[in-house]
């Protein structure tokens, strides 16, 4: 097909709708929704959702695998076009702007005089390149990683400060404001709350000057969580309230579990046993809904699944220290499979909290020695703050020889 002088197909990508690029693409190689659906392994509904999304964000793997079925080039679905050797040319320039911004800054405005060939691909390269080090948080340390994510959203804020018009700044505010989250993650995991939060604000709003009420909810409950991690449990109750308004009734599904799993948290902290299970068996319903959706939209890196829900429970029940939250060694063994060693560390302290509270010292402070040593690996100050508060959980005139043990640890960790 020609691509370059399909006219409506080129105005639909460069107005960002890639759904009816879809569907042009779609019906000029003559397949019907369920056609291209099972090759790609979605339900048909699935794909007159897709195709009838107009204006907004798409999910990039599932754009690349249309793109690459269809044979349509990626850039007309707003991803970077690639080499021979599967690098793109956008990120290349991205790639060698990081390294200037990191290496010699000084030299970045006169590189970066020259007008940028502004097409939907920059956005994609960068978002790309956050969804990369969001992923690196689950095995590498925040203080290894922060420089550089502060670099790369630096580099945002100066390709944005070059959008052309209005489409073009809204979309690189959307960018921007997932790189400021990622940030603002990174610092409270070393322990700098005040950053954190600050860092978190700049998200909410870069995510409503980019006039999307996904990415805002996102931001706003992902604040939420930090507020309810230190302390403020009333403000991230109100929170996650927002977030439900900002999205209104139609909030997909992965979006409404993971609000009800950080609104369970926020009630099982409080001590309300009640609160706590009404939004857990929420969350259960609603991750019940999320496979029959489309992938999870951005800028959900990770999907929500019974595992997730699994995990929520293991959280509230060492929060609440219930026996009737006691749970079985199976729910236990689901929730710490986790891949993301920084969260299994914390799940990890929470079952101790579990066992603490039910009287098995020596079970809990083995456990929490290891999610203890964990994280002072990755210098993750969440981890180590998690594990004072277990500590302070436990009072008696004469501890054992693995409560000492742990003591030591704990005193010894300067990150």
């Amino acid at each position: 097909m020609d691509w370059a002088g399909n006219k409506q197909l080129r105005e639909a990508a460069r107005d960002g709708d890639y759904g009816r690029v879809i569907k042009l693409a779609r019906k000029e190689a003559g397949l019907t929704q369920r056609q291209l659906g099972d090759a790609l392994g979605l339900s048909q509904s699935a794909m007159s959702r897709l195709e009838d999304r107009g204006v907004g964000n798409y999910d990039i793997s599932l754009l690349a695998s249309v793109a690459s079925h269809l044979g349509i080039p990626p850039s007309l679905v707003g991803l970077a076009d690639y080499d021979r050797n599967g690098n793109s040319s956008v990120e290349r320039r991205e790639f060698l702007a990081g390294v200037a911004a990191v290496a010699a800054t000084p030299a970045l405005p006169a590189q970066l005089q020259a007008r940028p060939e502004w097409d939907s691909g920059q956005a994609a390269a960068l978002r790309v390149a956050t969804t990369a080090f969001r992923r690196l948080d689950a095995t590498v340390g925040s203080r290894d990683l922060a420089e550089t994510v502060q670099s790369h959203l630096r580099l945002i804020q100066r390709v944005a400060s070059q959008a052309p018009d209005a489409s073009h700044k809204a979309r690189m505010a959307a960018v921007g404001s997932e790189a400021a989250s990622l940030v603002g993650w990174l610092t409270w995991d070393m322990a700098d709350h005040g950053s954190a939060r600050t860092w978190y604000g700049s998200a909410i709003k870069a995510a409503r000057s980019a006039g999307n009420p996904l990415l805002t909810a996102y931001q706003t409950g992902s604040l939420a969580q930090f507020e309810v991690e230190v302390g403020n449990v009333t403000e991230s109750v109100r929170l996650i309230a927002t977030a439900r308004r900002q999205l209104g009734p139609d909030l997909p599904a992965i979006a409404a579990a993971w609000l009800s799993s950080l609104e369970a948290v926020a009630h099982a902290t409080a001590g309300d046993e009640r609160a706590a299970e009404r939004a857990l068996r929420s969350c259960e319903q609603q991750t019940a809904q999320v496979p029959r959706e489309d992938p999870p939209p951005w800028p959900w890196v990770f999907s929500f699944d019974e595992r997730k829900v699994v995990s929520c429970r293991v959280v509230c029940a060492g929060r609440l220290g219930r026996s009737r939250w006691t749970l079985s060694a199976e729910e236990i063994t689901a929730a710490l499979s986790s891949g993301h060693e920084k969260q299994r560390a914390l799940l990890t302290l929470d079952v101790a909290a579990g066992y603490l509270t039910s009287g098995r010292v020596d079970s809990a402070f083995a456990l929490a020695t290891r999610a203890l040593n964990e994280g002072l690996r990755l210098r993750s100050g969440r981890v180590v703050d998690r594990a004072r508060v277990f500590r302070r959980a436990f009072a008696t005139a004469t501890p054992p020889g693995i409560v000492r043990d742990f003591d030591t640890l704990l005193h010894d960790a300067y990150l």
